[in-house]
Formats: structure tokens, C-alpha cells, sequence
């Protein structure tokens, strides 16, 4: 399969998620790299299979695939683009480096899961849209990811569109790892997260 020609903006894509390692949203993109994945050059990146894009709520997240990953690896041996300017000049500088290292890309800048994602997906296992876990059984299944990455991405998660965290009604329902595992949002212990479909 012959190399695709990317222009600025969608090479700026590329190397912004694998540098991130991680699903981003387009403000995402936009706070790490400067840059939004929308309209044509989204389209483009995704039939050539060099980013996964899902639609989440209103938006997108997109992650590089393993396709978009061998472009990065072979850009390191590239000419710098035209009009690139000083930064750009700059930042190929560093990828002739990194590519003298020897070091593949994916050891370099390994996958980091979006705390968030996380959550929403293991919802989405655990229960059918529209049901409620708790969060010790939530915890319970995220137990890799720190549990401060999880409180914030929980609290994150608390002002978006569609997703409620309450509180145990029956406080005598509760039990000790029930308590262990709530999290404070607005002064107040929520014990269950439930995400509606779409």
C-alpha cells in the first residue's frame, strides 16, 4: 500500500495522538496539539484507517490506530514539509532524532487510556443503559487506573451531558467498601453512576 500524503493539519493530528497516547476529544486535540480533527481531513484520516473516530454525545474522540502509528514511524526519516516554518522545522529536527535512537514509537509514547472512557465503557459493561452500578463495583472493575484519576474523571464525568452520580438513599444499605469507594462531588458522597444510551 502506497505512503498517504497528508497535509499540515492532519500530520499535526497524527503526531498529537500518538504523542498522547490516548482517545481525544477535539478540545482535547485542541489543548495538546493546537489542533482539531473535524469536516474533510477527518474523514480522510479515518478511510485510510490512520485514526479511529466514535461519535461520543455530540462530538468525536479519535485515537490512532496501529495503521496511523506505522505512518508516524515512517515520517521520522521524512523530509520536513514545505512552509513548515521555524517550529515545524524544529519538531522534524526531533523526529530524525527520535528516529536515531533506534526505539520503536510505540515504547516511546505507549497507550494511556482515557480515564473517562474507561468509566464509560465499563458502565456500559456492567449494566444496560440507563442502569445503575455502584461505584465499589466500578472501582472493582478499573482497579489498573489510579484512584485519583478515577475521582476527577468521575467528577469530569458529573457535569457531562447524560451521566448521574447519587447518592445511596438508604444509608443503612451501605456497606464499608460502599463508603471506601464513593466520591465527594459538591460537597456531597455519590455512591452510583448511571450513563443514558447516546
Amino acid at each position: 500500500m502506497s505512503r498517504v500524503d497528508l497535509n499540515q493539519r492532519e500530520r499535526a493530528v497524527l503526531l498529537t495522538l500518538l504523542a498522547e497516547g490516548r482517545e481525544l476529544t477535539n478540545a482535547q486535540l485542541q489543548e495538546a496539539g493546537g489542533v482539531r480533527l473535524d469536516g474533510e481531513p477527518r474523514r480522510r484520516l479515518n478511510e485510510h484507517g490512520l485514526v479511529d473516530s466514535r461519535k461520543v454525545g455530540r462530538g468525536f474522540v479519535h485515537e490512532i490506530s496501529d495503521a496511523g502509528t506505522a505512518w508516524c514511524t515512517e515520517e521520522l526519516g521524512a523530509s520536513r514539509p514545505d512552509r513548515a516554518g521555524y517550529l515545524g522545522g524544529a519538531l522534524y529536527a526531533i523526529l530524525h532524532g527520535l528516529e536515531r535512537t533506534g526505539i520503536p514509537l510505540s515504547e516511546l509514547f505507549p497507550y494511556r487510556p482515557d480515564p473517562e472512557v474507561r468509566i464509560r465503557d465499563a458502565v456500559a459493561r456492567l449494566t444496560e443503559p440507563g442502569g445503575w452500578v455502584g461505584l465499589s463495583r466500578l472501582r472493582k472493575e478499573i482497579s489498573d487506573l489510579a484512584r485519583g484519576d478515577i475521582d476527577a474523571a468521575l467528577a469530569a464525568l458529573a457535569v457531562a451531558p447524560g451521566v448521574h452520580l447519587q447518592s445511596e438513599p438508604n444509608t443503612k444499605a451501605l456497606t464499608e467498601s460502599d463508603h471506601e469507594a464513593a466520591v465527594v462531588v459538591a460537597g456531597e458522597s455519590r455512591h452510583m453512576i448511571m450513563i443514558e444510551n447516546g
